[in-house]
């Protein structure tokens, strides 16, 4: 019974968020490649949609818009996914206000309140001129969060993290992390293992511990 009334709701929040995807794919079809604006323009509206409605309205956008989204994740109020080449995996929970750029979110993730996931570091480019460049979609870079990451509170990531891992609330990571770690602070450095590793990967994290460079791979 508890799937038949999903599954309705569902349906129902799918043809309530219709014009909004229509928009967004006219957009990808008729327009120069990667042009996002009306894109860009919904995903501000659908954060916005209150309480449990909002959840079911914002979760059947992005599976119509992005290039995949399951519908078994949480996506929370005022979070914005600020590109549709962005994948996220079946129970994968985000939670309010959190910023997710070009990313993979994998299986089971928990993706804490303001967060953001940058699409890679190299955004913009210093010219001849010395002038910052303006945003350009060939800079982006697919971060990927692989499976059962928890990411605290206020942390901003720029890189890949392997599976298995916490991040510390506030936490700047910017290197690529080892799978079943924690890390905290910034930069984001070594704090403990989260499960039991082999003897070559237990040495390398040792030694990375020693000289307080965050575990990378």
């Amino acid at each position: 019974m508890r799937h038949a009334v999903k599954f309705i709701l569902n349906s129902l929040s799918q043809l309530i968020v219709l014009p909004f995807v229509i928009l967004t794919r006219l957009e990808q079809y008729l327009l120069p490649r990667n042009t996002e604006v009306l894109f860009n323009l919904c995903t501000n509206i659908v954060a916005l949609f209150p309480g449990v409605p909002g959840v079911f309205l914002r979760r059947a956008f992005y599976t119509l818009s992005l290039d995949k989204c399951s519908l078994h994740c949480h996506i929370g109020f005022g979070t914005i996914i600020s590109h549709r080449c962005t994948i996220i995996h079946k129970h994968a929970y985000i939670g309010n206000y959190a910023l997710i750029g070009n990313a993979e979110l994998g299986e089971h993730c928990l993706i804490g309140s303001r967060v953001s996931i940058l699409s890679g570091e190299a955004l913009h480019e210093l010219d001849e001129d010395g002038m910052w460049t303006p945003f350009s979609s060939d800079l982006l870079k697919k971060v990927t969060i692989a499976k059962n990451v928890w990411i605290g509170e206020g942390a901003i990531v720029s890189a890949d993290i392997g599976e298995s891992c916490m991040i510390g609330s506030g936490s700047v990571v910017s290197s690529p992390i080892k799978p079943n770690i924690m890390v905290a602070g910034n930069p984001a450095r070594f704090v403990k293992h989260l499960a039991p590793a082999n003897p070559s990967e237990s040495k390398g994290s040792s030694d990375s511990k020693g000289d307080g460079h965050a575990v990378t791979s």
